[in-house]
């Protein structure tokens, strides 16, 4: 078994970088919207403090490297290079699922980065169904433990084990399973979809089973229903996991809907969000938090520098965006000036996050 998760980790990261697996026929949504351009935003652009502070850590930017990969000897490079860049800017990452070094721990290593990024804002990671196959507070304090990690990102993702060969398929009774470990676990949960949206009911729900916060993870990125469509060996599987190559709810729907339910909370943007405008665009829209993923794998693969530069890339962009929406800061940022361009209303205001300023252990 542990064999088998070490080589679909390495296929995932292959797939990723070397096939076409975008969503198809759905965008993220933001182009949607458009900010109103300050023509003299009486500001000092290299002033514009992107900064913020989120369970117990600082960071320069509200940015998060999203969880990816680990669990095969290939991630461990890939996961050190991706938190040296995170390390260097002072934003957070994610590792991927590590299911796979529960049930190997020689893999373990393939996800530690803590001597490479000892200040970051770093999150754990296990799939929810896993606590339907036994797993419960015992492995995820070993998920948490294992790497040093501040956070637990909890990750739904019943779509792609629906069309991935051997994928789990029993999904029900999880809410009260959810509840049972939030209120073990001594670090705060997020809830995470991997790209097929959370909406407004869910997230309240899973608020109200005691996560702390819930990254949307809305469709209009990676597609892993593609992704698993690559990788299966059943033509007919094949055939239906492209068909739900378009399935989800485009990312600022997912963030507009999820804010208005658990109002107060911290909500995290990702999926499909490439540039730091739609990262802008999704701090107004509400984000505490805003993750990208794919894009910067290949550049983790390469080096260090390189998921530097682009993420570095990002951030300056979402300055930029700031300084033309004569926002000096973030909370400023929160308030400018956004329209929808369907009707060029302006989006109402954001009520202020509540945003957790200390982790909740220790």
């Amino acid at each position: 078994m542990s064999g088998d998760i070490e080589a679909r980790k390495s296929e995932h990261i292959d797939t990723v970088l070397g096939e076409d697996v975008s969503a198809k026929g759905v965008s993220t949504g933001f182009e949607r919207f458009f900010f109103e351009h300050a023509a003299l935003p009486e500001l000092d652009l290299d002033a514009v403090d992107l900064s913020v502070r989120l369970f117990g850590r600082s960071l320069k930017a509200p940015l998060l490297i999203s969880s990816m990969t680990g669990g095969t000897p290939r991630a461990r490079e890939i996961n050190r290079n991706l938190a040296a860049a995170a390390q260097s800017l002072g934003i957070a990452m994610g590792v991927g699922s590590q299911r796979a070094m529960i049930e190997r721990p020689a893999l373990a290593e393939t996800y530690r980065v803590r001597d490479v990024a000892p200040d970051i804002l770093l999150f754990a990671n296990l799939g929810a169904v896993q606590l339907n196959c036994g797993y419960g507070v015992d492995e995820a304090r070993r998920a948490v433990d294992g790497i040093g990690a501040d956070a637990l990102f909890l990750h739904f993702n019943p779509l792609q084990e629906a069309v991935q060969a051997g994928g789990d398929r029993s999904w029900a009774g999880l809410y009260r399973k959810v509840e049972a470990l939030a209120a073990s676990l001594d670090v705060p949960i997020v809830g995470k979809e991997v790209g097929n949206g959370i909406g407004g009911a869910t997230a309240r729900r899973l608020v109200e089973c005691g996560l702390a916060a819930v990254d949307v993870s809305g469709a209009g990125g990676t597609s892993w229903s593609e992704v698993e469509a690559h990788r299966q060996p059943d033509p007919e599987i094949r055939a239906v996991a492209h068909v739900f190559a378009g399935w989800g709810i485009p990312t600022a729907a997912a963030l507009v809907d999820t804010v208005r339910a658990i109002p107060g909370r911290p909500v995290f943007a990702s999926g499909g969000i490439r540039d730091g405008i739609d990262a802008a665009k999704a701090i107004r829209l509400g984000a505490s938090l805003v993750g990208t993923a794919a894009p910067v794998l290949g550049d983790g693969a390469e080096a260090a520098e390189s998921a530097a530069k682009r993420m570095a890339r990002m951030a300056e962009e979402l300055r930029i965006a700031a300084f033309c929406a004569a926002a000096g800061d973030i909370g400023a940022l929160r308030r400018a000036v956004l329209r929808r361009t369907a009707d060029w209303q302006p989006v109402p205001p954001i009520p202020a996050v509540a945003v957790p300023r200390r982790a909740l252990r220790g």
